[in-house]
């Protein structure tokens, strides 16, 4: 806060709490010595009592009493004990008898001996010791050599004491408090009422002066010093009052002068006076110039930090855009464990936002010792020569993977130890290069290479690229890893799939040739590379399930029973069951559960028609049910490839998807597959297998 009142209330209130708390602090420490000092004399006072009564019982012959005299001082609720001591420390008499012939600590004995007499224990305890001295009194009874008889200990409980100081403070912090309190109210309202109350009106009398209206007159009689500051504000405004109105007559007075003009003289006497306000008006020009020029000083100044603001905010802008790449590649790692769709987005998202021309993700081949080249963007594709790149030291990312630190290359011509021209084929003029590091593992590099704009790449440029690396290690590592599950997934099953197939010579190659037509059909119909890939592992596992049915059963030469069809229907929904715990394969499974439906409803095991049957089911099942009627089975042999084509299009629109069976009789009559030797007589009326 700018506000005057308040730096001033502030300061005083400050100084106010400062010199009252230390005043405070003084006076109760002072008080506090004085009540130790009373405390320490009263204590001494009681042991040169309690001595002289004990030496009065004595020299009476009543040492019996000694111990009545300190039961009954124990007795005070202000002594907690009193015993008496021999030098050495052993307890020769107290108000306590079981004391008595013990030893006091070897710390109050070293105390006795320097000769204390008074300690403070803590605040909870004060112990007073006095020497009882050999008078000639004593000499009857006592050797005169012993220059001490004894030790009078007092123990004395501050309880009461430490009540009191804590009551004191209590109430000099209250005190204090209130009195400050006071203070700052009463300072408040001398402020506003002396000085903020005053300069408001002052305000309030300015802005009226603004808006035009001089009439306006203030009288403060709160201080001198405002009255005074009141006084010469009106005045001020009186005299611009009066300049006002002697211009606004003074432009009258021309005016008429003007229309009465008609003698020479006169005009003569107007000229002059015209001339004196062209030179009036002159020196009005050249102070308005004056002010013309603060004001383009002014608007100089206002373009200086317009200009500092722009470039504030490119700073601002270039930090957002950073923040923006490290959130997309943290929904990379968030969202996406496939290879392919990780590298590029990361490269994408990076050169978006460093304004490459190009960019690429490198792996490294520990074993090989080579670098296998990775989603490179901006630049023509990589024959197959050209994936992997030998480690040399003229190579950038071999450097980086060697040292294990990120390079900046501002100026290539600055650079001549690395190749101008890339193994890739471009040419290199600024790059920043970064490793990808998971757990302190080198396992390849991230690199983009010349700007778009022309410029160089700067340390600000290498920091973020360093920190889209330390993410995007862990995404990379991460998707490697997931492949590698899904491989050995996928090679399991395929080694199920081929145990089937290798226990039944008529079947041997079937999921091999459904996979080969399905995938044809697929990409004829422009599938994705994530629905081809669902495609493929659909085909190679759409049999898996007949790993629960009975092998006899699968063999049967002879007609099936009505049980043996049930038995061998329940095969899609055992291998539904057999992939249920793989969670990459969900889209797989609803392929193998429909691969037996048919267009029109009426297959199995649910019933499902037309539409509602994924596109991928739909293709498995003309290339399952086109492979079951070109093979040979126990029960028949080999339909002629003509038969079986005529049966797919006779059965297009009830048994398959009339949309699908033209692309595949078209890629089966350009003769895109090898086919053995098929029987020569035809079969009539031979419906389409369900396989």
């Amino acid at each position: 806060m700018n506000s005057l009142k308040v730096k001033i209330l502030g300061t005083v209130c400050m100084l106010i709490i400062i010199f009252l708390t230390a005043a405070s602090y003084l006076n109760f420490k002072y008080q506090k010595q004085l009540i130790h000092k009373i405390t320490t004399s009263n204590i001494h006072l009681l042991n040169e009592t309690v001595k002289s009564s004990i030496a009065d019982a004595m020299r009476n012959g009543r040492s019996d009493e000694v111990r009545s005299i300190l039961s009954k001082l124990s007795a005070s609720a202000h002594i907690s004990s009193i015993r008496i001591l021999d030098p050495e420390g052993v307890i020769l008499n107290s108000a306590n008898g079981s004391e008595v012939g013990g030893t006091i600590p070897k710390e109050d004995l070293s105390a006795i001996k320097r000769g204390d007499s008074t300690i403070l224990d803590n605040l909870q305890t004060f112990t007073s010791i006095s020497l009882i001295k050999n008078s000639p009194a004593c000499h009857g009874c006592h050797n005169p050599a012993s220059e001490v008889l004894g030790i009078l200990q007092v123990n004395i409980s501050t309880e009461d004491l430490r009540g009191y100081l804590e009551a004191m403070r209590n109430n000099e912090i209250g005190s204090t408090a209130a009195i400050i309190l006071l203070i700052i109210i009463t300072i408040s309202a001398f402020i506003y009422l002396y000085v903020d109350k005053p300069i408001r009106r002052l305000i309030s009398s300015m802005r009226q002066v603004e808006s035009g209206d001089f009439s306006s007159q203030i009288n403060i009689t709160s201080s001198t010093e405002m009255n005074l500051l009141g006084s010469h504000y009106n005045h001020m405004v009186t005299q611009l009052s009066d300049v006002m109105n002697k211009a606004i007559e003074h432009e009258r007075d021309l005016a008429i002068a003007q229309g009465k003009l008609a003698h020479h003289r006169e005009v003569h006497q107007l000229n002059q006076r015209l001339e004196t306000q062209i030179n009036e008006i002159e020196a009005l020009n050249i102070t308005l110039e004056e002010r013309i020029e603060e004001i383009e000083e002014a608007n100089y100044k206002i373009a200086d930090l317009a200009g500092e603001l722009e470039d504030k905010n490119t700073n601002l802008e270039k930090v957002v855009a950073r923040l923006s790449t490290l959130y997309k590649v943290g929904l990379a790692i968030n969202s996406n464990m496939e290879n392919e769709n990780i590298f590029r987005l990361i490269v994408d998202t990076t050169m978006d936002t460093l304004h490459a021309d190009i960019g690429y993700i490198i792996i490294h081949d520990k074993q090989k010792n080579v670098m296998m080249v990775d989603t490179l963007v901006g630049h023509e594709k990589l024959s197959s020569e050209e994936v992997y790149l030998p480690m040399k030291p003229s190579s950038v990312s071999g450097w980086v993977i060697n040292n294990g630190k990120p390079l900046l290359i501002s100026d290539i011509s600055d650079a001549p130890q690395f190749d101008r021209f890339s193994a890739l084929g471009y040419e290199r003029k600024t790059l920043i290069c970064a490793p990808l590091v998971v757990k302190d593992e080198i396992i390849g590099t991230i690199t983009v290479v010349n700007k778009n704009d022309g410029s160089t790449y700067t340390n600000e440029d290498l920091g973020l690229l360093t920190t889209i690396a330390a993410q995007a290690s862990i995404a990379i590592k991460n998707a490697m890893l997931y492949e590698d599950q899904q491989r050995t997934y996928m090679n399991t099953i395929h080694a199920l799939v081929s145990a089937i197939e290798a226990s039944d010579s008529y079947t041997r190659g079937h999921s091999e040739r459904v996979t080969r037509y399905s995938l044809a059909i697929a990409r004829k119909m422009g599938l994705s590379p994530e629905r081809l890939k669902i495609m493929e592992r659909a085909a190679v596992l759409h049999d898996i399930g007949k790993i629960g049915i009975n092998i006899a059963l699968l063999h049967k030469v002879g007609r099936l029973t009505k049980e043996d069809v049930l038995d061998l229907q329940q095969h899609p929904n055992i291998g539904i069951k057999i992939l249920e715990p793989i969670e990459f394969l969900s889209d797989v499974r609803i392929c193998i559960e429909q691969h037996h439906e048919r267009f029109d409803g009426k297959g199995y095991p649910n019933g499902t028609a037309g539409e509602e049957l994924l596109l991928e089911s739909r293709i498995l099942a003309i290339a399952d049910a086109f492979d079951a009627m070109t093979s040979d089975r126990p029960y028949r042999k080999a339909l002629h490839l003509e038969i079986a084509l005529k049966e797919l299009e006779d059965h297009a629109g009830t048994q398959f998807d009339p949309a699908i069976v033209p692309h595949f009789t078209e890629l089966l009559r350009q003769g895109d597959f090898f086919f053995p030797e098929l029987a020569q007589q035809a079969v009539q009326g031979y419906a389409a297998p369900a396989c």
